[in-house]
């Protein structure tokens, strides 16, 4: 079994002692119970961690010792950017959720003419700090030291003009006039995916993403729901061409 993880936003020192930030030392004190001499591992978001003993857990206060720098991993082989149209809380938090596993490195939440959560002002901002705390919550579990980005949600259109300029390659699912995702030229290096919300894109909206470079694609005969899309369209990117080969 692996040693529990927590996220530590600072520097992790390379030897020596360190103590847990509050939030990650009453997880490991009051909720998972932990004990001196327990192994941990600390990650620090990006992309470094250390496997560590717990030296003092007391009340509030969680200090580390034997600190040991785990090798770093190398740069993904694609960089993918995840362009998902808002949909239900509880939908939206599994999609969040899901591509911080599979290795998304931005989840971008677009509001689309039929998108069924809409959010702008204090709620918006409220939500994007929901999704971060999704974000860690999955590095955490899954053993990935790179806190992906999470956005604030975007008017469709108005993202749009800034994803013209994206490197890389550029899909969208569409159910009609699309080809398979593994009929087209590996991306160079990047790719961005286009999801629709549960009632699809309307005509006009797939007609602007197709203008600002997104190639419509298919992951099969059958028409998928958002939250399975997204996860099945990472998996198949990374299958393809990224960290699954």
């Amino acid at each position: 079994m692996s040693s529990p993880r927590f996220y530590c936003p600072q520097t992790l020192p390379e030897c020596g002692s360190f103590e847990l930030p509050a939030v990650a030392a009453h997880h490991a004190s009051r909720v998972l119970r932990l004990r001196v001499g327990d192994a941990v591992q600390v990650f620090d978001g990006d992309g470094h961690a250390c496997d560590a003993t717990i030296a003092v857990i007391s009340g509030k206060q969680v200090v580390l010792d034997n600190l040991q720098p785990c090798p770093a991993s190398g740069a993904p082989a694609l960089r993918i950017v995840l362009a998902q149209a808002m949909c239900s809380g509880e939908k939206m938090d599994w999609v969040v959720q899901k591509a911080t596993e599979l290795g998304a490195a931005e989840i971008q939440p677009v509001q689309t003419q039929r998108s069924v959560a809409k959010l702008s002002g204090e709620r918006a901002e409220k939500r994007t700090e929901h999704w971060r705390g999704v974000i860690i919550a999955a590095c955490e579990q899954c053993g990935r030291n790179s806190l992906p980005q999470a956005h604030a949600p975007q008017d469709f259109s108005s993202w749009l003009v800034h994803a013209r300029a994206l490197p890389g390659s550029k899909f969208i699912l569409l159910p009609e006039g699309a080809t398979a995702l593994h009929a087209q030229t590996r991306p160079q290096g990047a790719a961005t995916l286009l999801i629709g919300p549960e009632g699809g894109f309307t005509p006009d909206e797939a007609l602007t993403a197709q203008q600002a470079g997104f190639v419509p694609v298919l992951l099969g005969p059958r028409v998928l729901r958002t939250e399975t899309a997204a996860v099945a369209g990472i998996a198949a990117l990374q299958t393809l061409w990224g960290d699954f080969n």
